[in-house]
């Protein structure tokens, strides 16, 4: 079936929604670059500024459940512009804070920019027919690069104009953004047909919630987007606490984590059309099993009592090996988003922003989990390492569940004599 989109309104649509949520990304991650500035001043523990680089995580994933909703009333465009321009007011209140609590509240209002993310997605899927939604929304979703211009853009302002000048540069480019965005953007074709339509009750809206699927959705999300969240925004300060790294190196590094993964997102879209969600999401989960448990592993000496003395010998880390290794990590939870949120439209074609916002609330809730985990860990136990040994627990704990349900479903399809592709 034709849709009733033309291609350059397609193409109109899906280049500034990718703008509107890399900018706002980029937003979003603001604190994993402040933060370590902040810290300094304020002489914060780890778990305190763990706190501080999550707030933002909670606010932002919160907000997409009713974000979603009024997405699917109102439309996208609408939405994503005032919330731009929202979030650029709260950034700039931001630079007023003098104190722990009031950075804490002013986090909140900064985490807004993390609702963009369903908004967007709604808003793109909508201009395109279910064949093509999953690599439409793969290229939307590599505007998480947005994080990687955090690491590489901000130290460089930091060091130049201090962090409260920075926060107001990045309010500004996203007041502009937003309204730009608000005057060049279209209505989705589905926007006045909502318009037009009864609103449904909130039992109707959230009936879909009621499927153990969308809370399966949400368990993957969990690790692939929040683990993802979680790692751009740690990465700077523990490159900085266990190499030694300078400010601008660590972001630089952190960004060959975050660039690559943003963008084969767009490839991973493609690659859950083609090969089926349920292949990718197991190969994403076992690589990253691989991955963290790797990484997990703290410097160790070793001294094995010889006959003729004792044999020491040491394992650590290189730099340049966990370069590789984060690189493969940051490719495989590309997969995973691609894989998890490539069904959403499929199976809830009138209930993305719900059901999208719920499984995105998840997936930010591990954003916002995981960074105050590796602050506690690392403040309990004195070992960097330790923040790699909690995604190690939580994404073989997600593994495990998933076979249990593969398996299940495929004694389900073996029974019909059918295969299916799609997550359990």
């Amino acid at each position: 079936m034709e849709h009733p989109a033309t291609k350059p309104e397609q193409y109109r649509a899906l280049g500034l929604s990718t703008f509107a949520f890399t900018v706002c990304f980029a937003t979003w991650t603001l604190f994993s670059i402040l933060g370590i500035r902040i810290s300094d001043d304020l002489g914060l523990s780890g778990t305190q500024l763990g706190l501080l680089m999550a707030t933002p995580i909670l606010s932002g994933s919160i907000s997409r459940v009713f974000l979603g909703i009024w997405t699917n009333r109102y439309g996208g465009r609408r939405v994503l512009g005032m919330l731009m321009l929202i979030t650029a007011a709260c950034v700039y209140l931001l630079t007023f804070a003098k104190n722990y609590p009031m950075l804490l509240l002013g986090a909140l209002g900064l985490g807004l920019a993390g609702g963009s993310f369903i908004v967007g997605a709604s808003y793109t899927a909508a201009w395109y027919e279910p064949s093509k939604q999953g690599v439409a929304l793969g290229i939307f979703g590599a505007g998480n690069v947005g994080a990687a211009i955090t690491s590489l853009a901000a130290p460089l302002l930091l060091l130049a104009v201090g962090w409260e000048k920075t926060a107001q540069i990045y309010a500004a480019v996203l007041a502009l953004s937003g309204a730009l965005f608000t005057l060049l953007a279209k209505d989705d074709p589905e926007t006045a047909q909502h318009a037009k339509a009864q609103v449904p009750s909130l039992p109707e809206r959230a009936a879909p919630l009621k499927e153990l699927q969308v809370w399966r959705f949400g368990l993957y999300y969990f690790f692939v987007f929040g683990g993802f969240v979680a790692l751009a925004l740690w990465l700077p300060h523990y490159l900085m606490g266990v190499y030694g790294l300078p400010l601008q190196a660590a972001g630089a590094v952190a960004a060959l984590f975050i660039i690559p993964a943003s963008l084969f997102r767009a490839l991973a879209g493609w690659l859950a059309n083609r090969y089926g969600a349920r292949r990718l999401m197991y190969s994403a989960l076992i690589i990253s099993v691989a991955c963290t448990f790797l990484l997990s592993y703290p410097p160790t000496e070793y001294v094995v009592h010889g006959t003729e003395g004792d044999i020491r010998f040491s394992l650590t880390t290189v730099l340049p090996m966990f370069m590789v290794i984060i690189f493969i990590l940051g490719l495989s939870m590309s997969v995973g988003k691609a894989a998890v949120y490539n069904h959403i439209p499929v199976y809830y074609p009138n209930h993305v922003g719900v059901v999208g916002g719920v499984v995105g609330m998840i997936g930010g809730l591990g954003g916002f989990v995981l960074p105050l985990g590796f602050g506690v860990l690392k403040d309990i136990t004195g070992i960097w390492q330790s923040c790699f040994m909690l995604m190690f627990s939580v994404v073989t704990a997600a593994l495990i569940w998933m076979h249990f349900a593969i398996r299940k479903a495929e004694r389900v399809e073996w029974a019909a004599n059918e295969e299916r592709t799609d997550l359990p």
